[in-house]
Order: C-alpha cells, then structure tokens, then sequence
C-alpha cells in the first residue's frame, strides 16, 4: 500500500494535472464545496416555501423536497446528464453534470435540516418580532435565519460529509474525481485491486472522520454557550437572601 501511495500520489491528489485536467482529491472537494454552496441559498428558499402558510408556495415545495428525497441520486444524475443538453442545447461535462446534481439533491436534504432549525426556535420570537413592528422578511432575516442557522451548524457540516461521498457516484459519468482516479490507478497495476481500494476507502474515511469530529465539536460548543446563558440568565438567590433576613431583624428590631 505504501508503495502504491508513494508512486501514484500525485494522480490520487490531482488527478493529471498539471499535465491533464485536474481531478483526484481535489476535484472531490471542490466538487462538494460548490455543491453544498450553490445548494444552501436554493435550501433556504426551499425551506421558507415549506413553512409558508399559503398553500401555493407550501405545496409544490412540499412535492420537490418529497420527490428529491424519495428517489436514489444515481436517478437524478442520469436525468440531468440526458434532460439537461436537451434544455439547453448543446452538450455539458460530465463536472457540470455532477454539480447540477449536487446542488439538486442537496437542496432537498439541506431544506429539510434548515426548517428543523427554524421550527425548533420558540414561536414567541416571532410573535416578539412582529410587535416591535419588523415585518415577516425582515423578522426571517434578522431573528429567526441567524439562530437557525447557527444551530443546525453541525446538521450542515454532516451534510458535508454526506456530500463527499456521494461525489463518487461522478466515476459513471466520467468525472475525475478521486474514485475515478483510484480506478486509474488500478488499471495501471492490474493485480493490486485490494490495496488500491483500501486506499480509497481509507482517504474517504479520513476525510468524512475528520469532518465528523468537526460537527461534534461545534455541537459541543454551542451546548456549553446555551448552558452558559441559561446560567446568567437565573436570578441570584444567594445575593438576595441575606437581604431578606437583614431586612426581616431590622423590621423586627424597629416594631419591638
């Protein structure tokens, strides 16, 4: 296995580049950056129209996120991969593909883990919002959208995580990510097919370990600040209760 890493390094990390097209570990990160970054925008919409109380955007969220999530994502990539230049009328790659994909199927998990979010927040905030005389988009972007997201934080980076891995799914297109190039790899090699993959799966592993510990530890983080307000916000009993008795023996010494 080390001899393999130490040989083939380069195309695992960068596919050909600089030689050929950039791929390998690099293009599966990018891959998942760009996927979860042009989801969330398209995510929170998403999530505002599942919350909404009219029924005409309520509805047909409702319907996309259901569908999205109720069907495999090697489904939605071949129908973008053959609906798409259809669309548009001329041919895409197979890069272009596998982000439009992403961003599909990362909208629908991702609305779902932010109306969580916004559904978890007391109603009273709203309520409070609203008599301080914010309207609703003013009260969703300054109140509710910030606390929402600060809390779902973690929910977010696992969907991160959950993205990484389904980059892989890009070797059926012909995307250079970095199962691709591990195929590559074995090709070259022929008779090492065990070791090759265990590389793979041991970078996948690290990558998702890694990126799991993260979320753990942001939750963590916002556990102790929420237990830390929690505590200052308590009324001091201590302080208080010396006052009552000195106020009670001075009564008592004023009636005698």
């Amino acid at each position: 296995m080390f001899e393999i890493l130490h040989n083939h390094w380069e195309l695992l990390l960068l596919g050909q580049y600089p030689s050929g097209p950039l791929g390998g570990l690099a293009i599966t990160l990018i891959l998942s950056l760009l996927g979860l970054g042009l989801a969330f925008p398209v995510s929170i919409v998403l999530a505002l129209a599942r919350i909404s109380p009219l029924a005409a955007f309520r509805v047909p969220a409702t319907v996309l996120v259901y569908v999205i999530r109720g069907i495999p994502l090697i489904m939605v990539i071949f129908w973008v991969y053959f609906f798409l230049p259809l669309l548009i009328g001329r041919t895409i790659t197979g890069f272009t593909t596998m982000l439009c994909t992403l961003v599909i199927y990362q909208s629908a998990y991702l609305s779902e883990v932010i109306r969580a979010g916004i559904e978890a927040l007391p109603k009273g905030q709203i309520e409070a919002s609203r008599a301080l005389g914010l309207g609703y988009f003013r009260t969703i972007r300054f109140v509710i959208l910030p606390q929402a997201l600060y809390n779902m934080m973690p929910s977010m980076i696992s969907q991160f995580v959950s993205t990484i891995k389904e980059t892989s799914l890009g070797y059926v297109i012909n995307v250079p990510e970095i199962t691709f190039a591990a195929n590559q790899v074995n090709n070259q090699l022929l008779t090492q097919p065990l070791a090759v993959f265990s590389i793979l799966a041991l970078i996948y592993f690290v990558l998702c370990f890694s990126f799991t510990e993260l979320a753990d530890y942001i939750e963590r983080r916002i556990t102790r600040k929420r237990a830390g307000k929690r505590k200052s916000q308590k009324p001091s009993v201590t302080s208080s209760g010396p006052y009552v008795k000195l106020s009670t023996a001075a009564v008592s010494k004023e009636n005698s």
